[in-house]
């Protein structure tokens, strides 16, 4: 005997039902984080299931990584009542009633996507997918003309979802573009404004205007804008240095000690790869009484201890996900709003190949695979300890 049961979809605002529950084959959503796409489609794809699905029916969830696809398994499992589903942990799969199965996948390996008939999809934070990744998904849906829906934050322009994205909203057929920013999640009333505008104040613009506002950089995730980097280039300071970024070696990687002037700007750039001991004197010698704010993650501990032992001017900086972000995030700023200098060359060419990008726990900055941001560190060092207010020494005369 059949058993019937009810359904009730769970609220959403209007922009999330406009934007995914559509008669468009395609769709394509650039979204604010925490604007509410993942729920929106995880509820898609499991009515898809439910609605369309029976024995032997196959419907994907993938994401970036196979760790965040557990994130939306974990919430769909939520959702629903357990005499509903059976889950696979190991697979990472859930069973409706009808026989219908939702597979929850990682795209880090495309070749491993390949060969299984699926019959709708969701590409989860398509922008940070490989093209190969798209390619395969799409290659599973030929046989049964399954929708997708492919949602994300903006992050540059090179990547399929971004020329996707554009083809959609530009009518090509069967396809649907909508775009939902962080104000229209206010509006529908699942983040609130105070959140959205404590953002804007502490991130980069570049950062919060992808993040929030789903307006893409032509920086391809730079975080400091290859057009503020180019303003603040000048000629190489001859005063005196007020202050020092030192970023030390790990492994293949360089040390490099940058110097500000009273006004901010690099008077001194020094990049060197050397045994321990001779970089410790290298470092005593350069930055003499001068405040200096060394890297002392790992590694570095040991030689800010001895660096510390020599001269108290010197003190520590551990880097963590956290920290690196707050440190960077400084640096976008003094160079967005001109409050630095440097000379062309090594300095430059690091800013312009940095990156960003969003994680579940905040935003990630680096050099892409295979290149340095020492520099950057090390400026960003600098930058962090020349912002710090001095005590103010007032001479009192007898």
């Amino acid at each position: 005997m059949q058993r019937q049961i009810e359904y009730v979809r769970p609220w959403l605002y209007p922009k999330q039902l406009e934007a995914i529950f559509h008669d468009k084959r395609y769709g394509c959503i650039e979204a604010s984080t925490k604007a509410g796409k993942t729920v929106g489609c995880i509820t898609w794809l499991f009515e898809q299931a439910a609605i369309n699905g029976c024995e032997g029916r196959n419907y994907w969830w993938v994401a970036p990584i196979f760790p965040q696809a557990k994130i939306a398994f974990r919430r769909l499992k939520r959702y629903l009542p357990h005499s509903l589903y059976t889950a696979n942990e190991s697979e990472l799969t859930i069973t409706l009633a009808n026989g219908a199965v939702i597979w929850f996948k990682g795209a880090d390996k495309p070749d491993s996507l390949y060969g299984e008939d699926v019959y709708a999809a969701v590409l989860d934070e398509a922008s940070r997918m490989k093209d190969e990744a798209w390619h395969a998904v799409r290659s599973t849906l030929t046989a049964t003309n399954g929708p997708v829906r492919l949602i994300g934050n903006v992050k540059g322009r090179k990547n399929f979802f971004y020329n996707l994205s554009r083809k959609a909203e530009s009518g090509e057929p069967n396809m649907a573009y909508h775009v939902i920013t962080a104000y229209d999640a206010v509006a529908g009333g699942v983040v609130t404004l105070d959140e959205i505008e404590d953002a804007k104040r502490l991130l980069p613009e570049q950062v919060f205007n992808e993040l929030y506002l789903c307006k893409p950089s032509d920086d391809g995730g730079n975080p400091f804008g290859l057009r503020a980097i180019r303003e603040c280039v000048g000629q190489l300071s001859n005063l005196p240095p007020a202050c020092w970024g030192i970023d030390l070696a790990k492994s293949h990687d360089w040390t490099v000690c940058i110097a500000l002037d009273a006004y901010g700007q690099v008077c001194r750039v020094e990049r060197f790869q050397m045994p321990w001991q001779e970089t410790i004197t290298k470092i005593i010698d350069l930055v003499g009484d001068v405040p200096a704010l060394v890297d002392s993650t790992g590694v570095g501990d040991p030689i800010l201890e001895a660096l510390q032992k020599q001269k108290r001017n010197f003190e520590g900086f551990k880097f963590s996900s956290t920290s690196k972000q707050q440190l960077m995030e400084g640096l976008a700023v003094a160079i967005q709003q001109r409050k630095i200098g440097y000379p062309d060359g090594i300095i430059v060419m690091e800013l312009e190949q940095f990156e960003f990008e969003y994680t579940r726990t905040g935003v990630r900055y680096s050099a892409p695979p295979g290149q340095h941001d020492d520099t950057v560190c090390s400026l960003a060092l600098a930058v962090s300890l020349f912002s710090v207010p001095r005590p103010e020494i007032r001479i009192r005369r007898l």
